[in-house]
């Protein structure tokens, strides 16, 4: 059968190698398996013949230690080049040695192949995996983490219990438990920001105004300091951080026909309204983002394509709309490979994926979606997911393909536990990996992201 071989010396072949000293032969003798340190103890072997065997598979690292390697002929036996023989690939002989891998006999798409001729950069042998480990209590709007203190925190708006749920992890339990929580009836966001020792949560609520609560130091508890702007935020919808000029601001999406999307922006102990933006379009989202090295609004309304603002003069000015993107719910960004996406929520009809061009974002991807209210990008460990969400069946799971450019599927998540998610955010604690699940018709659930090495 004919091989590939790795620095070839066909000058070797018929001269005598089985009366040669230092020389392992195992040629047709039915061989199906090769443990890895099989010549851990024989580190003199030079010539190594297991020629037309059985393999499909060598364990990892079966040929360490073997210094004064020479010759080694694979060639004839039945490789499966899955993820299983990338470390052959990607194996260094000793210096001079001859290497015959042979050839692959499955899977069917790169059967007959030499192993030689495989790219070790496409072989997908990292996979990962979201299973369920907790539920926590009732129905939730809004989830965010924040570290604080230099432990990682997470802060649930419960509309239905009236409450901002503070959640810790439990190093004894090995499970997240509550650490505080805030009075808060009808709230829709609960938005954290630490400044140093200080706790600010701001507690937007539907109805009964909308609330900044705070604390100076850990050793006390929260405690509301103050309403905001309650002529203006009428129906809260959504709040987001960001910085401008160097300041803490909040902005809350207002989704009333008589109010206004509010900048509120801190001044002294307090935050206080800055601008007002996007009068009587009842918006229902808002996303701060950065481009071209400038801060920028993004707000999704019910009336109107999403409307994109940059700062320019100590206010937001109208920059342009997004083309294309009609009866868009919320939209959220990520920046992959220094590109800058957004994710589009549609609640009937496409989702959509769309990537910044320098002056406008252009569509890249659609996806269907049925009743979808979130379609969150998530940087999990190395891995750039979306989440796009559904009141009526299951939530996909999405990765981006960094060759590809565009998010594949990667695992459904559904009911009978996820049912209706409204935010999904994820958390790092003692070098594991969390999702949660706020969700609109049921309990908040937590997932713990895996790695699985398919190559062992």
């Amino acid at each position: 059968m004919k091989g590939s071989w790795r620095n070839p010396r066909p000058n070797m072949e018929g001269q005598g190698l089985q009366s040669s000293q230092g020389l392992c032969s195992l040629v047709r003798m039915g061989v199906s398996q090769l443990k890895a340190g099989s010549f851990m103890k024989m580190p003199s072997l030079h010539l190594l013949l297991f020629t037309s065997n059985t393999f499909s598979v060598i364990e990892d690292d079966a040929f360490s230690g073997l210094s004064y390697l020479q010759y080694l002929d694979l060639r004839g036996n039945p490789f499966q080049c899955d993820c299983r023989v990338l470390w052959l690939l990607q194996w260094v002989p000793p210096v001079n040695a001859s290497v015959g891998l042979g050839a692959c006999a499955g899977p069917s798409a790169v059967a007959r192949m030499p192993l030689d001729h495989l790219d070790p950069k496409k072989f997908q042998c990292r996979a990962i995996e979201l299973s369920w480990l907790q539920t926590v209590g009732e129905a939730a709007l809004s989830v965010e983490a924040f570290s604080y203190q230099g432990e990682p925190h997470m802060i649930l708006a419960q509309p239905f219990a009236g409450r901002c749920l503070i959640l810790v992890w439990d190093y004894s339990l090995q499970r997240f438990r509550p650490e505080e929580e805030l009075s808060a009836p009808s709230v829709v966001s609960c938005k954290p920001l630490v400044l140093g020792p200080r706790l600010f949560i701001l507690a937007a609520r539907l109805w009964g105004g909308s609330h900044l609560w705070s604390r100076a130091s850990p050793d006390l508890r929260l405690a509301p300091t103050q309403v905001l702007a309650p002529q203006r935020l009428l129906r809260p919808n959504d709040a987001e951080l960001l910085w401008l000029d160097g300041q803490p601001c909040f902005v809350v999406a207002d989704a009333s026909k008589a109010g206004s999307t509010t900048l509120l922006c801190r001044d002294g102990h307090g935050f206080y309204p800055r601008q007002s933006l996007h009068a009587w379009h009842r918006d229902t989202d808002a996303e701060a983002l950065e481009l071209d090295g400038r801060p920028h609004l993004l707000l999704a309304s019910a009336s109107q394509r999403p409307v994109l603002f940059h700062w320019f003069g100590g206010r937001f000015e109208r920059r342009t709309d997004i083309p294309e993107a009609e009866d868009v719910y919320a939209t959220k960004h990520f920046q992959a490979g220094g590109d800058v996406f957004l994710c589009l929520t549609r609640y009937i009809g496409d989702s959509m994926v769309m990537r910044w061009d320098g002056s406008m974002f252009r569509l890249l991807q659609q996806l269907p979606s049925r009743g979808a209210h979130v379609f969150q990008p998530l940087l999990i460990a190395r891995d750039q997911l979306a989440i796009l969400g559904s009141d009526f069946g299951f939530s996909q799971v999405f990765r981006l393909e960094p060759d590809k450019g565009i998010l594949e599927p990667l695992q459904e998540l559904g009911p009978p536990a996820l049912v209706a998610p409204r935010a999904f955010a994820q958390v790092t604690v003692a070098g594991r990996r969390f999702l949660f699940a706020a969700c609109f018709k049921g309990p908040t659930q937590i997932y713990q992201h895996h790695e699985l090495d398919l190559s062992a």
